[in-house]
């Protein structure tokens, strides 16, 4: 499977964006502390997720990221394809050129999971997954670190 890094800050940015949303931009330096993930990789994934049509940006003070859609509305699937990523299993890229030009003897059997894979993504979506409880749970315990070691980026 090929989903890297990119596609798993992907979905944990915007499901960070969601489960934080109290109707004002979110800042990308507020994500990249809660979730500990590096600002420009930020900024570069947004970028992507901008372009895809998810996010929209929010110039001047208090300025940052708004969802373009309701959360429900937004698939894993469609987070993971907008930073240009993919949930294929097989070794071909799916052209079943994978033995010199040829079908492996294995390609069904991967063309299928990754099928699957492609199939629960597109039926989770960051709503569903903001309101599990997991989620909600590490979701406070990170604003509680933020706000206790004083690194609240969008206040003023």
């Amino acid at each position: 499977m090929r989903l890297t890094t990119k596609g798993r800050y992907a979905v944990t940015a915007m499901l960070d964006m969601t489960v934080n949303d109290d109707g004002d931009p979110i800042c990308l330096a507020d994500i990249a502390c809660r979730q500990q993930i590096s600002l420009s990789y930020l900024e570069q994934l947004f970028a992507r997720l901008r372009r895809a049509g998810l996010v929209e940006s929010v110039r001047g003070p208090g300025g940052g990221y708004l969802l373009t859609e309701p959360p429900d509305a937004i698939s894993v699937a469609r987070v993971i394809e907008a930073v240009n990523e993919s949930v294929d299993s097989t070794r071909c890229g799916g052209q079943s050129d994978c033995q010199q030009g040829d079908t492996c003897l294995t390609h069904h059997l991967w063309f299928e999971l990754s099928e699957r894979i492609q199939d629960f993504l597109d039926n989770v979506t960051l709503g569903e997954l903001a309101k599990r409880q997991d989620v909600t749970d590490i979701a406070v315990r990170q604003r509680r670190r933020q706000v206790d070691n004083g690194i609240l980026a969008s206040a003023p």
